[in-house]
């Protein structure tokens, strides 16, 4: 079965890659190809895969990109790729350059290509709700972004519901929790708040909150997010009608919750590299969102799964990232 994962250099796609690499079947079906892509990177290729890994720098707002990209006709493709939150409200031509502009020429790509079915794999995301909330959002509840890129990924699960009603691929869309702890540098996501204020102070480096304490959102690990893909890949889609996209399973917490649960499983030391410094522009990003609950009983009924506490949120980084280690307890 061959794959092609768009987004491949970024974290996600990453650790996704790394999984498949380590339990390359799929469904009881052997991948044996993986075409890894970025628009950025050249992602890196996990050592010892047991099957070949090609690795591009492509550009799918290029519609002939996207035709070679296809030519192979891989069973399953991953779209991950993506302009994230912050970046896609600072820059408007690019947020819908890449987030609906490259989404349709892909999907487009795929339509083109005679004698070709795919399970096509779509990363939503939960922005493409909006306020005010009941106390519990549904996967029926109205999409009413009210930001670009909710408003882009909104159009895309749309897209990915008419093209799968069609019958030009078999979609499955995931609208992703915010993804914590995410490892590595700070990125232009407006979410990115939410993981930074956990992961530099577990590494003894100060970092700034500058948003409100109250924000409450909806969280999974990186490992549940690479879960939620295969699993996507692997789910029987006939349930699903003509609503594609649904919610994934989340844990709820504020930015209280975060920096309690912080100080239970690494102390006050560590807490105290957090310092407070309001930006209007972070504040009205996440505010736009601060969800309530998400039961996600759609998506738990079909059998993806997550964590249950955000102390498990942050263990499970320490010892996936940090290798058990504290290091912010020591400096």
């Amino acid at each position: 079965m061959r794959v092609l994962i768009l987004g491949g250099g970024g974290m996600i796609g990453q650790k996704l890659i790394h999984e498949l690499a380590k339990n390359p079947q799929i469904n009881g079906q052997s991948i044996t190809e993986v075409t890894l892509v970025d628009a950025f990177i050249e992602p890196k290729i996990p050592e010892n895969s047991k099957f070949p890994i090609t690795s591009l720098i492509a550009d799918i707002t290029n519609k002939e990109t996207c035709k070679k990209l296809i030519e192979k006709k891989p069973k399953l493709i991953f779209h991950l790729a993506a302009i994230v939150s912050g970046e896609a409200e600072s820059n408007f031509e690019k947020g819908y350059s890449v987030n609906l502009d490259g989404t349709r020429n892909l999907f487009e790509a795929v339509r083109a290509t005679g004698n070709y079915h795919p399970r096509l794999v779509y990363t939503s995301t939960a922005a493409v709700y909006g306020g005010p909330y009941p106390a519990d959002v549904d996967d029926d509840f109205i999409l009413q972004p009210s930001t670009s890129y909710g408003t882009q990924k909104a159009i895309g699960e749309l897209m990915l519901n008419d093209y799968s009603r069609r019958g030009f691929f078999d979609g499955i869309g995931l609208r992703l929790p915010t993804i914590c702890v995410r490892p590595g540098k700070p990125n232009a996501a407006a979410s990115g708040v939410f993981s930074n204020i956990i992961r530099e102070p577990l590494v003894g480096i100060e970092t700034t909150l500058s948003v409100s304490k109250d924000v409450s959102m909806i969280f999974a690990s990186p490992k549940s997010a690479v879960g939620f893909l295969i699993h996507a890949a692997k789910v029987d889609t006939s349930s699903l009608g003509t609503q594609r996209s649904m919610i994934m399973p989340g844990v709820h917490a504020t930015i209280a919750d975060e920096i309690a649960a912080l100080g239970r499983v690494a102390g006050d030391k560590v807490v105290s590299y957090i310092k407070e410094a309001h930006d209007p522009f972070a504040q009205k990003m996440v505010e736009a969102w601060n969800f309530p609950a998400f039961p996600a009983a759609r998506a738990r009924s079909l059998g993806f799964t997550c964590e249950k506490t955000f102390d498990e949120l942050i263990r499970l980084h320490i010892d996936t990232e940090l290798h058990g280690e504290i290091p912010g307890q020591k400096s």
